[in-house]
């Protein structure tokens, strides 16, 4: 649907208040910036004295790269175990058991609501009784649970409209080969879906990372906590979370370049592309060439 359908096109009146409002909007956010280094300044925070302590390995070696190190370890676990729950979700979800889909449908719907940092409290509190686990441990596993349990109902829910989104004709060849409605999920319709959601799966690793220095509530030593300490032992808290930021931003925008690098290979093959919405719970389907896309899918190969 056309943007038109939705609202009248802008005429020149319209597109000059665009202009100014955008233009106020502007000189508005560049004036609380400017104000907010002229504080920064006035304080000391600036100075050069606090910048020198990033020229040296006791910054780094101590606390940002053991930081990020601890970043990338609970994002890279709960993203394996989100996937394989969100996997099993999805498919429960999808089953035309009531018994199975009804119980998986309400474990989905509610922990998508659930913040992650309430979830990252109950585990880990839950895991402070166990008295014989390290107690380098726990923090860890509060922080996994939390992200596994909100993303794999995420990416449950992904793969349940991704699998809805492809054509009825793909499960309408499945039944008419003799193939069951879970045989067709599993063997026609999943395949498809996972492959059209991997831009989508790769876009939700950005919401893990950034997820992750919740656990700093929790005294995780993921980055956002450790350049906290840096910054006590240096003195230096606005240089310090600036650097940190600019690894986050960093990494999260590496990983966004590749999943827009997988959407434009996929489109390429003439693939439909699941788009993750803003907390990744809801989803579209693009096709790029109806006809071309259903044959390939099943299999025929398509004559112009």
């Amino acid at each position: 649907m056309s943007a038109s359908v939705l609202f009248d096109t802008p005429g020149p009146r319209a597109r000059a208040r665009y202009r100014l409002a955008g233009g106020i909007g502007a000189v508005l956010t560049l004036g609380i910036l400017a104000a907010a280094i002229w504080k920064l300044a006035s304080l000391g925070q600036l100075d050069g004295d606090k910048w020198e302590p990033f020229l040296t390995a006791q910054v780094w070696t101590e606390y940002l790269i053991p930081g990020l190190r601890n970043t990338l370890l609970a994002a890279a676990i709960s993203i394996a175990l989100a996937f394989v729950f969100g996997l099993l979700l999805g498919l429960g979800r999808l089953s035309h058991h009531a018994w199975i889909r009804i119980p998986v449908s309400a474990f989905v719907e509610f922990f998508r609501a659930v913040p992650v940092l309430i979830m990252m409290y109950f585990a880990y509190q839950i895991f402070i009784q166990f008295h014989d686990m390290p107690g380098d441990l726990k923090p860890l596993l509060g922080v996994i649970v939390g992200l596994t349990f909100y993303n794999s109902s995420v990416l449950a829910e992904l793969v349940r409209s991704g699998v809805h989104a492809l054509p009825n004709g793909q499960r309408e060849a499945g039944l008419s080969i003799g193939l069951t409605r879970q045989q067709t999920v599993n063997r026609i319709l999943l395949p498809q879906a996972l492959t059209a959601m991997l831009p989508g799966i790769v876009g939700q690793l950005v919401i893990v990372l950034k997820d992750s220095a919740l656990g700093t509530a929790i005294t995780y030593p993921e980055l956002l906590n450790q350049a906290n300490n840096a910054a006590s032992a240096n003195s230096n808290y606005v240089p310090m979370l600036f650097i940190a930021a600019v690894i986050y931003i960093v990494i999260n925008y590496s990983l966004t370049v590749l999943a827009n690098r997988l959407e434009r290979r996929l489109l390429g093959r003439g693939r439909a592309v699941v788009h993750p919405a803003t907390d990744a719970a809801t989803v579209g389907i693009v096709p790029v060439d109806d006809v071309a896309h259903e044959d390939v899918m099943l299999g025929q190969p398509h004559h112009h």
